[in-house]
């Protein structure tokens, strides 16, 4: 398991756009599980939609995405995750996105990515997410490993 505190080690994104609380389980150079608790509390609510909060599906492939991060970040070797400072994960492409059902506030967004190609720095990730079991969005993402 990865908390939050470590995940922030790992990706530099930040509040409001760090979309992940936690990773359950990672498998080096294959799959990461991980999920983020949708709250009524978080900003992009106070305009999507007033009255009736929808959690955009950007959001939900941003968190994808950085779900791919902390895998790609995490499949380095011991000697270059040394050096992640001075890394970045550049999206370069996103590929077959479906969103399947609405994902509302008090709902668990379950981020399951694996690895469909890895060769060099590219990466070729397989995204989906669910809420309680349901696939409510899906996507190909491809992204590169690069200097700051």
């Amino acid at each position: 398991m990865i908390d939050v505190v470590e995940i922030q080690k790992i990706i530099p994104h930040r509040f409001p756009f760090l979309l992940i609380d936690r990773v359950l389980d990672l498998e080096s150079g294959k799959s990461i599980y991980a999920y983020k608790n949708v709250s009524i509390s978080e900003n992009i609510f106070q305009g999507h939609f007033p009255g009736h909060p929808i959690y955009p599906g950007v959001m939900i492939v941003e968190g994808l995405a950085q779900a791919g991060g902390i895998l790609a970040f995490k499949s380095l070797s011991e000697e270059e995750q040394k050096d992640t400072s001075n890394k970045v994960v550049y999206f370069m492409s996103i590929d077959k996105c479906k969103f399947r059902a609405p994902v509302t506030p008090g709902d668990r967004l379950d981020y399951k990515i694996s690895v469909i190609k890895h060769r060099g720095n590219i990466w070729v990730l397989k995204g989906e997410a669910y809420v309680d079991g349901k696939l409510v969005t899906e996507a190909e993402l491809k992204a590169m490993i690069v200097d700051k």
